[in-house]
């Protein structure tokens, strides 16, 4: 496994996927505590990371508002503030498992990590502000700029910027603490959007301005990227965006190809997560998803975050390969799929799939 030095913080232990942008991955065989620490959390950069002073920021909400609004640092740090955990994901986790093999980052399991955020819920901006009621989308605008290297790619510099529907404000946090700490640069410093279960593209980093729309966005990073084709009820094809993650459980240990001595006992450990919902119940397969059992839940259901699990694994006595899979249920009577859905092209990927093993 690789690892890193270069960024703006030490970044030792996080696996390269892109030197430029910086996209370093958790290495999730690691996973144990339910908190992901600061410099093991995973990096997904568009652009190079600006660098910002929090004595001259401004943060601005305006559009279709009574009152535009103009916000420093300090003035923010001073209004009342929320501290919450939420587990953030990149649509493109897990990438690695596609065959045949696709664009963008090569992530495997590590785009995903967990923290406390701490913040002033946007609810309260939105109320100073004073927001139009055929408002519908709130759009959050970055400060930082280039030029996207994947098609389609557009004819300029652009900043990165993505809305939301404006119901999922009552989630959304506007942070500047990370597990008790200042956001670290790599992490969107000073402020940075934190929308729970949702996608982490939506938890935009380097925020400079929350714009409320009356109309949907269509922007680059709403439609180009971060989109699908889906068809409306007259069967015509429409573009959507990507927005809540779906249900999803993962193995941290054993990894991929690991030797585990036969006739023994090994605790296989991981993580299963989702959206609005909980997770209710995780199972595990050691015989390529022929027959479950049921796997112990550490963690307490509750939505928005991850919930750790452990499994005994028996491991037969008769040498050879193995393959383990995990697969997770919520509150709703959802099950993971077993098969990736193409339509999300090279996101989304949430299906269950092996983790192959040599017994020896």
């Amino acid at each position: 496994m690789s690892t890193a030095t270069i960024g703006s913080e030490s970044n030792i232990g996080l696996t390269i996927r892109e030197r430029d942008p910086l996209n370093l991955e958790y290495p999730f065989d690691q996973l144990d505590e339910f908190l992901t620490p600061n410099d093991l959390f995973y990096i997904r950069c568009h652009f190079k990371a600006p660098v910002l002073d929090c004595h001259d920021y401004k943060l601005s909400i305006y559009g279709a508002v009574e009152t535009p609004l103009k916000i420093s640092y300090e003035e923010l740090l001073a209004m009342p503030c929320v501290t919450k955990p939420a587990t953030l994901e990149c649509a493109g986790n897990g990438r690695i498992f596609l065959v045949p093999q696709v664009r963008g980052a090569q992530w495997q399991l590590g785009a995903v990590s967990t923290a406390q955020w701490t913040g002033v819920p946007l609810t309260a901006l939105l109320e100073k502000a004073g927001v139009d009621p055929h408002a519908c989308e709130i759009l959050f605008e970055a400060c930082d700029i280039g030029t996207p290297k994947e098609e389609p790619i557009p004819p300029g510099e652009i900043r990165y910027a993505r809305s939301l529907d404006i119901a999922k404000a009552k989630d959304v946090v506007i942070a500047y603490q990370m597990n008790g700490e200042e956001l670290p640069l790599d992490h969107g410093f000073p402020m940075r959007a934190i929308v729970p279960g949702h996608y982490a593209m939506a938890s935009v980093k380097w925020l400079t301005g929350i714009r409320i729309l009356t109309e949907p966005f269509t922007g680059y990073w709403q439609t180009s990227d971060y989109g699908y084709w889906d068809f409306d009820e007259n069967n015509n094809p429409m573009r959507r965006a990507l927005g809540p993650m779906p249900l999803k459980s993962a193995i941290a240990r054993p990894r991929t190809r690991e030797f585990i001595p036969a006739g023994e006992s090994y605790r296989v450990f991981g993580a299963a997560w989702g959206s609005e919902t909980f997770v209710e119940q995780v199972e595990l397969s050691a015989d390529d998803g022929k027959t479950w059992n049921p796997v112990t839940l550490i963690d307490e259901a509750q939505p928005f975050v991850w919930r750790r699990w452990k499994f005994d694994w028996k491991v037969p006595a008769e040498k050879g390969t193995y393959i383990l899979k995990s697969r997770a249920t919520d509150g709703q009577g959802n099950v993971q799929p077993d098969h990736y859905d193409k339509r999300f092209g090279t996101y989304v990927i949430h299906h269950t799939f092996g983790i192959e093993v040599i017994v020896r």
